[in-house]
């Protein structure tokens, strides 16, 4: 089980930017900044991921289901897809491998295997996602942020 763990994670870190999931700095400073100045703020983010969980809870049931949670981040894949000027295989290619990885993700994160991803499961998911984006640690993740989040991951890659 631990190197099943080991191993997606492995996949979804080498996996290059993700395209949908706001986990790379500029996309994830695009999706939760509210205020536009160009930073995100903790509150900002944690408003962000509210809304999103409740709106991912198509059912008001307080959980989200694998297909809760894959589905909405598939219309959000979708949009993305849509504006992007990548060849019709390219998107295809890239809907199939992020499609896929959702899926894993969604197995990682509902941490007890009930199938069903609870809130404190979801908000422990945010709160790594933004601790890995805040760079310096001062609860703000800016551009400078970002960049050396990244650069970081580089050399992670670069490594293996």
């Amino acid at each position: 089980m631990k190197i099943r763990l080991f191993l997606t994670a492995a996949l979804l870190a080498a996996s290059g930017t993700a395209f949908a999931a706001p986990h790379e700095g500029s996309a994830f400073i695009h999706d939760y900044d509210a205020d536009h100045d160009g930073q995100v703020t903790r509150a900002e983010f944690d408003a962000v991921r509210t809304a999103r969980f409740k709106a991912t809870d198509a059912n008001g049931d307080g959980w989200l289901s694998e297909d809760e949670y894959v589905g909405e981040y598939r219309a959000r894949l979708e949009q993305q897809l849509a504006a992007s000027d990548r060849s019709e295989e390219k998107k295809a290619e890239e809907r199939q491998r992020q499609m896929r990885q959702a899926k894993i993700r969604f197995g990682v994160l509902d941490k007890d295997k009930d199938t069903r991803m609870s809130r404190a499961e979801y908000d422990a998911s945010g709160a790594r996602a933004f601790a890995e984006q805040d760079d310096d640690k001062d609860g703000v993740v800016t551009a400078a942020d970002a960049a050396a989040t990244r650069a970081k991951q580089l050399a992670a890659q670069q490594k293996n």
